[in-house]
């Protein structure tokens, strides 16, 4: 297949590529493979590319900006329908303000970066208005990177419980973004804290339902699979180079 940035063969090249390293990560690991969901971050990139990677097999897409996501979505899911194939699970994965959240709503399946009660009240006032249910995952300062988000471990308890007891939100595990390094295993203590609290939390209110752990991107996917995750978010891995900001947020 050809290399040639930004075709569908390259693309598929690449998604394979990724399966593959996640595959064998997965069995290094003692893992199962199929425990492991690929997840494409489609940030900036352009619809005919999402599409192409949908076509190509890729179930699980994230998007980073509300904004671009409430117009790209809708022209993706339109293409997928001309071409017969279903259309993937939407992740968000950026951060997010509440007055945002209308944008997020309608046309997100989980949100997987609410770090804060505020936040997710206001997702779940909205869901429950559209007679849906919404997936959360709380996003965890593991590596005490403010600029990344993500709420304290110390308070990741009380937060636990008080999205639970959201209507309309389905907390369904925890997710990280560390802090950026050369080195792949200088994040690894960032990801095996994250395991840590999910097992920690095991019998607190609302415990029982983290099933899931989304660490891991395109730098250091394998890592996170060594230490547990059940979610990789790999987005220059599989689409190449993003192009530059155009200033959508």
């Amino acid at each position: 297949m050809s290399d040639e940035p930004g075709t569908d063969a390259a693309l598929e090249e690449r998604l394979a590529r990724v399966r593959e390293r996640i595959a064998a990560a997965a069995r290094a690991a003692g893992r199962d493979p199929d425990e492991i969901t690929l997840v494409g971050v489609a940030k900036r990139q352009p619809a005919d590319a999402v599409v192409a990677a949908v076509a190509a097999g890729l179930t699980h897409v994230a998007e980073n900006f509300a904004q671009e996501a409430r117009d790209k979505i809708p022209e993706v899911e339109a293409r997928l329908r001309e071409r017969g194939l279903a259309p993937p699970r939407w992740h968000f994965v950026g951060q997010l303000q509440r007055n945002k959240a209308r944008n997020v709503v309608p046309i997100f399946d989980r949100v997987e970066s609410v770090d804060r009660l505020s936040l997710a009240t206001e997702l779940s006032r909205r869901a429950e208005a559209r007679g849906h249910e919404l997936e959360v995952m709380l996003q965890v300062d593991t590596s005490g990177e403010a600029s990344k988000g993500g709420a304290e471990p110390a308070s990741l308890k009380t937060l636990l419980a008080e999205v639970a007891a959201l209507p309309a939100l389905q907390v369904v595990g925890l997710m990280t973004i560390p802090a950026a390094a050369e080195d792949p295993e200088a994040v690894r203590p960032a990801f095996a804290r994250l395991r840590a609290l999910r097992d920690e939390l095991a019998d607190a209110p609302g415990g029982a339902q983290l099933r899931e752990l989304s660490m891991g991107m395109s730098a250091d996917f394998e890592v996170a699979v060594a230490e547990g995750a059940t979610h990789v978010r790999v987005g220059t891995a599989i689409f190449g180079p993003r192009p530059a900001p155009t200033g959508v947020g």
